[in-house]
């Protein structure tokens, strides 16, 4: 596999052939780039700069009480630029309802949770990573997670495939604000042919899928 795996400018079908659920097809699914910058900015300053003021940088670099939202936003935008940062977006029309990111190799997203523990145990490094997901405030519970899991397996085969871990919470019927589910929500993976490979603590697990190239 090469070392540039990422989305391309143009938009994705969010539908998967090992999706055993439903998708929803009137989603588009981009790629954080440049031109949709604006719209991911304005979905982060409308919910507080998401977590905190994290602005889906905490994959990227470990975050600290010396960093501050504005701090992360330039660093987020620096890396946009530099196409050093990659996320498939889902809009509605040219509203960004969430997204999830990040389809890249590990060496992107080093910064994942229970490290020690997925350390631990870790044989061989994935060819990808799928990291983080976010909805809007107000735009939950209709499909967003899914059609960005989606969109990102549609992109990754286009870019020769391979294996892919994703890390969600799963519920277990627990009532959970959308922080804990922020590395994805078990559903959404197991929906999109994800098998369960080992647990990171007690409530997050790792899973894989290969991914066959396009």
């Amino acid at each position: 596999m090469g070392d540039c795996p990422y989305l391309d400018t143009e938009e994705v079908s969010v539908s998967d052939p090992n999706a055993t659920g439903k998708t929803t097809a009137a989603f588009t699914v981009r790629p954080l780039d440049v031109d949709t910058w604006p719209a991911f900015a304005q979905l982060v300053e409308a919910n507080n700069g998401v977590w905190g003021g994290c602005w889906c940088i905490g994959f990227h670099v470990k975050l600290g009480k010396g960093r501050t939202p504005a701090q992360n936003r330039a660093e987020k935008q620096q890396r946009v630029e530099e196409d050093r940062t990659h996320a498939a977006l889902v809009l509605d029309g040219d509203q960004c309802l969430g997204w999830g990111a990040s389809s890249a190799p590990p060496a992107e997203l080093p910064e994942i949770k229970s490290r020690r523990r997925y350390e631990k145990d870790l044989t061989t490094l994935p060819d990808w990573r799928i990291t983080c997901f976010f909805t809007g405030k107000g735009l939950r519970r209709r499909g967003v997670a899914d059609a960005a899991l989606g969109g990102a397996l549609t992109e990754i085969a286009r870019h020769g495939g391979g294996t892919v871990e994703g890390y969600p919470e799963e519920t277990d019927d627990r009532t959970l604000s959308g922080s804990f589910l922020h590395t994805g929500p078990m559903a959404a993976f197991e929906n999109h042919g994800f098998t369960r490979t080992r647990p990171i603590s007690p409530h997050r697990w790792v899973v894989t899928r290969t991914v066959e190239p396009a």
